[in-house]
């Protein structure tokens, strides 16, 4: 009973908060944008809030400050899961998409996926369009943490719910003792870092809607846009390179950007391990594609041949998925490259998706060690990061991680098969949506509307899935998990 009523309590505030969200965007569509689109928000904007005080009544006795481990996961599960349909609700209304592909296109957001069944982006109302901006934005620190951030009285069991969403191998990098503390923190950044970036699109030559609504969604490294061609749609080099410095600030740890901050010292980012490496691989794959489409005369010169291969390459190994040319007519080992960076993925506790670069370099040092232990068998070594020993359970989930990732890739890409897609489409859809990054190739190389419904429903469970780093969601599908 406790179990169900702590679950209870906890949802509420989710479900609250996605209609919060949607009752400022009827107002804003009645206020701001005049686009008569109100109504499609503001009833379900109301049946949420009156289901969240509902929900708070029926668990007021709950001890917030006793949550447990297993509350805090299937916590973490059903609010994107819960998030992701009630934010479809406005997408289905005004867009008149079913609601399977209502709920794709909203996991999609919320998980900063940025895969689209939507096309006709241009011409649609700026309310609506904002809104899939937001949920983006919402989504790249992640709704939990939001959570977090604002409700004091979860200190106690604040910890719990950070580790079950936060994205990485090492989950104890508090930036204060109060985890409430941390998460604000966490935010100041990502707002700070957003309203640096509207400004700079803006002065780039963006409208100041775009430039807002872009800078939700470049910082999130999420990639939706107000338009079907991306940032192709501005033909701005000045704006790419613009996008390029954000997406990489974003897919760094963002408890990181506050170090920095704290300290005055932009040399912690090159002495943090993991963020040097991931800048490293990020400019040598650049210059490789670069190379392969220089050779090939992809471009008409060298310069917008560099700016094409390091915006798309940023834009993937950042899980972004921003488009700004075809791409998807490059060499196939300009493509394959950009897969593999998909896989890579950024910094441990930023917006990124992808495996992490930590657990690149971790995977990299436990075969290193192997190599050694066969040349000097009776020595003894330690893998250290950042200068200190890795713990064996960090390396263990590390190679589990990369073993489920392998796994999944291939497990769902047989499942979008048996739906009727050939081997290429499948397997780079399944890409896209386990590593959140949104751009497909194949059939699904404009947007996902070849999907058929099932196909679209196994997608929108590797979004979630690949949101929350697959342990998260499978330990809920072990009995253990729900024996008292």
């Amino acid at each position: 009973m406790y179990f169900r009523n702590v679950t209870l309590y906890l949802l509420a505030f989710p479900v609250g908060l996605m209609g919060a969200i949607q009752l400022s965007f009827a107002c804003l569509s009645l206020l701001i944008f005049h686009d008569h689109e109100e109504r499609q928000f503001f009833l379900p904007a109301a049946t949420m809030i009156g289901s969240a005080l509902f929900f708070v009544l029926v668990s007021r006795r709950v001890d917030a400050s006793r949550i447990g481990f297993r509350e805090s996961l299937l916590f973490a599960v059903l609010t994107w899961i819960i998030c992701g349909g009630l934010g479809a609700i406005p997408i289905v209304l005004i867009t008149h998409v079913s609601i399977t592909d209502g709920v794709f296109e909203s996991v999609s957001a919320l998980t900063t996926t940025g895969a689209t069944i939507l096309s006709g982006l241009d011409t649609m109302p700026k309310t609506f369009l904002l809104y899939r901006q937001f949920l983006q934005w919402l989504g790249g620190l992640g709704v939990v943490v939001f959570v977090v951030a604002i409700l004091p009285m979860l200190n106690v069991g604040g910890m719990r719910l950070l580790k079950a969403e936060t994205p990485g191998p090492i989950k104890d990098d508090k930036l204060s003792p109060r985890i409430a503390n941390t998460a604000h923190y966490l935010w100041f950044v990502y707002l700070v870092l957003t309203v640096l970036c509207a400004v700079g699109y803006y002065l780039a030559g963006m409208s100041g809607f775009d430039a807002v609504a872009h800078s939700l969604t470049t910082v999130s490294t999420g990639g939706f846009s107000t338009h079907d061609a991306s940032m192709g749609y501005f033909h701005s080099p000045a704006l790419l390179i613009i996008s390029d410095l954000f997406m990489l600030l974003g897919a760094i740890s963002f408890s990181l950007h506050f170090r920095v901050w704290r300290g005055r010292n932009l040399k912690i980012f090159w002495q943090d391990e993991e963020t040097r490496w991931f800048l490293l691989l990020a400019a040598g794959i650049s210059v490789v594609i670069s190379t392969v489409l220089y050779m090939g005369h992809m471009h008409d010169d060298l310069a917008g041949t560099l700016n094409q291969s390091f915006f798309h390459l940023i834009s993937f190994i950042t899980s972004t998925g921003y488009g700004a040319g075809d791409y998807t007519g490059w060499p196939p080992l300009a493509i394959t490259l950009l897969i593999v960076a998909s896989y890579l993925g950024g910094c441990a506790g930023s917006t990124a998706g992808g495996n992490k670069i930590i657990r690149n370099i971790l995977m990299f040092k436990t075969i290193n060690l192997e190599i050694k232990k066969l040349i000097h068998p009776r020595g003894v070594f330690l893998i250290k990061y950042q200068g200190r020993p890795v713990d064996e359970p960090v390396l263990s989930a590390s190679i589990a991680f990369m073993a489920f990732a392998l796994f999944g890739s291939m497990f769902f890409s047989l499942l979008l098969m048996s739906t009727g897609q050939d081997f290429y489409s499948a397997f780079t859809a399944v890409s896209a949506c386990l590593n959140v990054l949104g751009p497909a190739f194949g059939n699904m190389g404009s947007n996902f509307q070849p999907l058929s419904d099932s196909g679209t429903w196994v997608l929108s469970f590797a979004m979630i899935l690949g949101r929350l780093e697959y342990f998260t969601v499978l330990a809920l599908l072990l009995p253990a998990f729900w024996k008292h």
